[in-house]
């Protein structure tokens, strides 16, 4: 066992510069990968906004009931990437194998839990006061995107596998390729080409559902065939489920799938607040909010790479190499939404005007742009640090402290200020702000405590 004072290395500028590259290389397909699927709800939106103000509306409700699901199950499921990774940094090969395989059964339970929820969102419509017309199509893209559940989940897992053992490539291909295979689903299925029947936004969902049976048979397919792959055996027999294995990647992947619906139920919750405000309240929030949430992929895919970096070192037992590769994602991920802040609070009026010429939009977006400026130095912290952490799998903590600072803090605080006060939707946002700061300075404040008290521990 190595000593603290042996695994410590004193910081220098060209030790993070090779850190960082390292984490640029592994992070670079992964933020392709997550600019590509989130193109995919921009597609969806402008395909169906050409056919009718209705299965635009169809679309934009389905999407809002599908996207909390999702990222449910991905938080599940990403219990399965620090495994991996600690157990491929220990050298356990054949253990991230079976790791793999349970995670398997784990995801398709998630899968049948998504497909019920997803298949019977009528009662929830029906409170939202959706309107009665929109009703039946969002229902119906709902259940057709239900069809690709267990597939999406499944590719979720063999995604967290690749990731673990520093393989991210494959995501990033089978990304981009479902970008000309989902418009030409849409324009299949929506329009009723090729002797199809014309399904409108229904058409959508289909098409999106038959992408993620292709995501995972790529994947598949490429775990399959590729030798780097072979050493873990993940696909080499099959295993029936083990509970206690199971129950561990549970108790991993719960905290985060919670921290994960906290988050996205706060920026839905605060949607919904908006929505009273009127017309181009609601416009404006949503082109902030899109900006915000396309810079923020490039943080999240270097989040990722943070994870499997400290979950690497960690399996070595290199925790001092843990404790740096963490803090320099944090430092990455700070950095680059510094940049982007800056860019966003220099160019507000271009940005919006690429979104709308509506002068009262116009007016709203711009006046939120700049509270999204400074939004952004602190989201690109949280996630940083939120994945430094998942790579220690230390995730019951960190769930608690998203709650505090999402639900406890950020809004009441928004609500208080913008609809008790009446401050509207720039007050608004500064709940969504001082949420992200105080989780940015809990989870990296934990990480630094975690991490120490590891160091600490090596010389008892």
């Amino acid at each position: 066992m190595q000593s603290a004072h042996a695994q410590s290395r004193a910081f220098t500028f060209n030790r993070f510069l090779e850190e960082a590259a390292t984490t640029i290389r592994l992070g670079a397909p992964l933020i392709v990968a997550q600019l590509a699927q989130i193109s995919l709800a921009f597609i969806d939106t402008v395909m169906a906004g050409n056919l009718s103000a209705k299965d635009l509306a169809a679309v934009a409700v389905g999407a809002n009931v599908w996207m909390p699901v999702w990222v449910t199950c991905v938080g599940l499921l990403l219990a399965v990437t620090p495994s991996v990774a600690q157990l491929f940094g220990a050298g356990k090969r054949a253990e991230i194998g079976h790791c793999v395989r349970q995670g398997f059964w784990l995801s398709q339970a998630a899968a049948i839990l998504a497909i019920i929820i997803i298949r019977n969102a009528d009662p929830l419509l029906a409170w939202l006061e959706i309107a009665p017309e929109i009703v039946p199509t969002a229902l119906g893209y709902l259940d057709a995107i239900s069809w690709g559940i267990p597939a999406i989940c499944a590719f979720q897992v063999l995604r967290c596998l690749s990731e673990g053992i520093s393989i991210t490539k494959p995501i990033l291909y089978v990304s981009v390729l479902g970008i000309p295979i989902h418009i030409a689903g849409n324009y299949i299925f929506m329009y009723g080409k090729l002797g199809m029947p014309a399904l409108g936004a229904v058409g959508c969902g289909v098409a999106s559902a038959i992408v993620m049976w292709m995501m995972f048979v790529y994947l598949l397919a490429y775990v399959c065939i590729k030798p780097q792959y072979r050493p873990f055996g993940a696909l080499s027999h099959f295993d029936w489920p083990v509970w206690a294995d199971l129950f561990t990647l549970m108790r991993l992947g719960l905290p985060i799938a919670t921290g994960f619906f906290m988050e996205v139920s706060l920026f839905a919750g605060v949607a919904l607040l908006i929505g009273t405000m009127g017309t181009a309240a609601v416009a404006g929030h949503q082109i902030a909010l899109n900006v915000a949430s396309i810079t923020f992929m490039i943080p999240l895919g270097i989040s990722m790479a943070t994870s499997i970096r400290v979950g690497q070192a960690i399996g070595r037992n290199d925790i001092a190499g843990a404790r740096f590769a963490g803090f320099s994602g944090v430092a990455l991920g700070g950095t680059f939404m510094a940049c982007a802040g800056l860019a966003i609070f220099a160019f507000p009026e271009y940005i919006a005007g690429i979104y709308t010429q509506d002068a009262e939009v116009k007016a709203m977006a711009v006046s939120l742009l700049a509270m999204a400026a400074v939004f952004q130095i602190f989201d690109g912290l949280q996630v940083s640090g939120s994945g430094a952490l998942r790579g220690l799998k230390d995730t019951k903590v960190p769930m608690l402290m998203t709650i505090v600072a999402y639900w406890i803090i950020g809004l009441p605080l928004g609500y208080a200020l913008g609809v008790s006060l009446g401050g509207g939707p720039k007050s608004m946002w500064i709940g969504f702000i001082c949420a992200l700061v105080v989780a940015a300075f809990l989870l990296n404040l934990r990480f630094h405590l975690v991490t120490r008290r590891m160091l600490q521990g090596l010389d008892d």
